[in-house]
């Protein structure tokens, strides 16, 4: 077994905001495969948004976690996370901090947000990598043990390309990045779709095809709409695990999912997610900016099992999961002119020593702040006709959104100007988290 050069901390992090008891004790076994096998230190942050009782449950089972030595253990509501907030948010003197820290810490949803509260708080307990899972996921079995994705991630993150060849079962990269650090290591789901819409596709497949490649670029072709919309939201497929397969490469981003992922702090400490509210894939960013930048990663097959709680699924659920899907496609309008323009700069993304040059990134988003919302007031047509034709439910929520329509435009191009602001406020936070320490009360198993 590799194991990591230097041993060091790495956050294990699981943000949530509804049950997941058997989330926690998994994850914890995670984390105690981590310690054993690669000598980190890892830190076991579960960022917790659920209500008074829920926290309560959770709580039972952060205490149940067996005592291990190399595990520490921290559970924080949002009290204490917003507490934490206030601290560094002040101690960075950015510009604004009333409106940072509703970014960092808004009264909506937002998969952003979350996962950048994880990410200041590995800064601020000197964590060198930062892994997520989600608490609506399990790890798949093999010969009755627990196939953890940490093994990939701890085996390449920080690494070398070159070094980290060794440990991977094929290498596609050019040589010429070879001597870059391997930034993302990441692996998706098996099961039901990462975006609950499986049911469109069993109603009316063409409705299904037209609503998902919504989310195409301005000016895409039928073809590659069509492309997009058979890459969308299938992760691993169905094949249950049975092997190690890791591919060292430029990351392909349609094959990670953000419930299987771990990043080198060299990325999330340079560039924040977008903070976007009721908005799915506003935490798939830095998968681009990793690949765009040609920035080396490892895309491995140990999956996680996917399902949905049925909160999504039933009358309030449905609608807001719905409309976050609706939010999402409209964050596209501003994203995809980002994406096209860090394909474009590809290496000129980084500096002499592979490091992120954010400049380039901010001013990119800034510029997408006056697209022409045109291409907006035609998905939200479209999604009108195509919920209509579907009936029922779907019907029902195309009454709903369309009183929505000039509150959700305004709502898209302000999402982006909120993550220029935080892309601003981000290096002067990180620093700040690096100065003040966490502050966090934690337990350390097996050493009190």
């Amino acid at each position: 077994m590799s194991r990591t050069a230097d041993g060091g901390r790495v956050c294990l992090t699981l943000p949530t905001n509804r049950a997941c008891a058997h989330t926690i004790a998994s994850i914890g076994e995670e984390a105690v495969y981590a310690a054993g096998q690669f000598g980190v230190e890892v830190h076991l942050l579960v960022l917790d948004s659920s209500d008074e009782s829920t926290f309560a449950l959770h709580a039972k089972a952060v205490a149940a976690l067996p005592p291990t030595a190399g595990v520490v253990v921290h559970h924080l509501d949002e009290a204490r996370q917003r507490a934490f907030l206030r601290r560094v948010i002040d101690a960075s003197g950015v510009a604004e901090p009333a409106r940072v820290l509703d970014l960092m810490l808004p009264d909506a949803v937002s998969y952003g947000a979350c996962t950048n509260r994880a990410f200041l708080i590995a800064a601020a307990l000197g964590c060198r990598s930062v892994h997520r899972r989600d608490s609506d996921g399990d790890y798949q079995v093999l010969d009755g043990r627990p196939v953890f994705p940490i093994h990939h991630e701890l085996l390449s993150l920080g690494r070398r390309a070159a070094d980290a060849a060794a440990d991977v079962t094929e290498n596609a990269l050019d040589p010429a990045h070879a001597g870059k650090p391997v930034s993302l290591v990441g692996g998706s789901f098996i099961g039901e779709l990462s975006v609950d819409i499986g049911e469109i596709r069993e109603l009316d497949q063409a409705v299904y095809d037209e609503v998902v490649g919504l989310w195409a670029p301005t000016g895409a072709s039928a073809r590659e709409r069509q492309e997009l919309v058979d890459d969308s939201f299938t992760g691993g497929g169905t094949e249950p695990f049975t092997h190690d397969r890791a591919l060292l490469d430029l990351p392909d981003v349609f094959r990670i999912d953000l419930c299987n992922v771990g990043f080198d702090h060299e990325v999330y400490e340079r560039l924040p997610l977008p903070s976007a509210t009721d908005t799915i894939g506003s935490d798939y960013f830095l998968l681009h900016v990793v690949r765009d930048a040609t920035l080396p990663g490892v895309v491995h097959n140990r999956h996680i099992v996917n399902y949905y709680t049925p909160e999504r699924r039933t009358g309030p659920g449905f609608t807001a999961y719905q409309l976050r899907f609706t939010k999402f496609l409209l964050s596209m309008l501003y994203l995809h002119p980002v994406y096209s323009d860090m394909e474009a700069a590809g290496g000129a993304l980084l500096d002499d020593e592979h490091r992120l040059r954010v400049r380039v990134i901010a001013d990119s988003v800034r510029r997408s702040i006056g697209t022409d919302r045109a291409e907006n007031v035609r998905r939200l047509a479209v999604l009108d006709r195509s919920y209509r034709r579907l009936g029922g439910r779907y019907a029902e929520f195309a009454d709903h959104l369309a009183p929505l329509r000039d509150r959700l435009l305004d709502e898209a191009r302000a999402d982006t100007e909120d993550f220029a602001l935080l892309i601003e406020a981000w290096g002067p936070l990180v620093r700040a988290c690096r100065a003040a320490g966490p502050e966090l009360s934690a337990r350390r198993p097996g050493l009190e």
